[in-house]
């Protein structure tokens, strides 16, 4: 009895308030090129199930190209249209990965600037922009850089 306490008193038993809405999340699935849908497919199937502890959630289109992870959710699209970056645009380098921010009143909106396959990330403002470090493994591997990347990143 005493082992059960504790493993209750240490979330091993979650309430359903713990637990991720299991509603699909919204997305968008306009028709890829087949080079694109080829690349966003193996990123797709290299995402983990769980990104830093954000469990993955089902999307409402394209899921060979879209995944969402967490409530309020994180929300990963390929083969989206490349960002227009202004010249004194800020961007960042995480893991491999250059991003350039958008910053809005709700959310970040990430988007990739040295990739072949220009990939979108949307951070509602109740996550941070570390998800997407968790995210830049699957990225190096599924997605090519473009050659040469941004000099500024």
């Amino acid at each position: 009895m005493a082992g059960i306490v504790a493993f209750w008193a240490l979330g091993g038993f979650p309430s359903h308030a713990d637990k991720p809405s299991a509603a699909p999340v919204p997305a968008e699935a306009p028709q890829l090129e087949p080079s694109t849908s080829t690349v966003c497919r193996a990123l797709v199937a290299k995402l983990p199930d769980v990104l830093g502890g954000l469990s993955r959630r089902p999307v409402t289109a394209g899921t060979e190209q879209n995944a969402a992870f967490g409530d309020p959710p994180i929300v990963l699209s390929c083969g989206v249209a490349k960002p227009t970056v202004p010249a004194d645009a800020q961007l960042m380098g995480l893991s491999n990965v250059c991003w350039f921010p958008d910053e809005q009143p709700d959310r970040t909106v990430w988007q990739t600037v040295d990739r072949e396959v220009a990939l979108r990330v949307v951070v509602p403002k109740a996550a941070d922009g570390s998800w997407l470090v968790n995210l830049s493994a699957p990225i190096v591997a599924a997605v090519p850089a473009t050659d040469p990347g941004p000099v500024h990143c």
